[in-house]
């Protein structure tokens, strides 16, 4: 992967929070296998930054970091009083239309970080809505209240609606030979899907900053996620 260029990532930023929009497949902390991840990053920008949350390797979107300590302890808390809006966008497999349309199942995680649905589990709900129905598709937004391991993905397969992508949780690539009548791959050549990995993006976040005042940023789709929609759109 070549080297991220951190500051433009910056979707905001203030004295105490930056909220960049994180690009696919980099690590948000320390990973053994790669020579960067966003931790480190966002150290080099300010000495004293950590990390307010976490989003997994291949997703995209609105991420925040502190910038000091009392700032961290301010998200921290709000986060733990489920007072923080996030807002994801994900493309699912099927027509779905779902309005408000609340999951609201534990979840289990084992020792490989694979998550299910199991009464044993920590409580997750997630409350979902349809955007756009395509012909064989859908673009949902999923709002999480709870912050489990692989939680949008595993309530989405819960519903049948497994992510486009997400072979862990059932969903399957998606091809553009399997949305466009007249495809033609050229000889000898392997088809790759649209987007090669979870069809899942981090598209806005709310919070109350130090001062009290609401921070509300909107991550656009990165070019994989922008790619898909289009597609979609031209082939609906």
């Amino acid at each position: 992967m070549k080297k991220v260029d951190f500051q433009n990532l910056i979707l905001f930023e203030n004295e105490d929070y930056l909220v960049i929009n994180k690009p696919p497949y980099l690590s948000s902390l320390d990973d053994r296998h790669e020579a960067q991840n966003i931790l480190d990053l966002a150290k080099a920008h300010t000495a004293d930054a950590q990390l307010c949350h976490r989003l997994d390797k291949e997703t995209s979107g609105c991420l925040v970091i502190a910038k000091h300590p009392e700032a961290y302890r301010h998200l921290a808390i709000q986060f733990e009083n489920r007072e923080v809006e996030k807002v994801y966008h994900a493309v699912v497999e099927g027509i779905k239309e779902f309005s408000e349309e609340l999951v609201d199942r534990n979840l289990l995680a084992n020792n490989k970080g694979i998550a299910k649905v199991s009464k044993e589990g920590k409580p997750a709900q997630t409350i979902f809505n349809t955007l756009k129905t395509y012909y064989a598709h859908t673009l949902v937004e999923c709002k999480p209240i709870t912050g489990r391991l692989h939680q949008i993905r595993v309530h989405l397969a819960y519903l049948k609606s497994p992510i486009c992508g997400d072979t862990l949780y059932g969903g399957n690539p998606l091809y553009l030979s399997s949305l466009k009548r007249r495809f033609n791959l050229k000889k000898d050549t392997e088809e790759l899907p649209i987007m090669q990995r979870v069809s899942l993006h981090a598209y806005s976040i709310r919070f109350a900053g130090l001062d009290g005042k609401d921070i509300s940023v909107n991550a656009p789709y990165p070019k994989d996620f922008q790619v898909l929609v289009q597609q979609l759109e031209k082939n609906a």
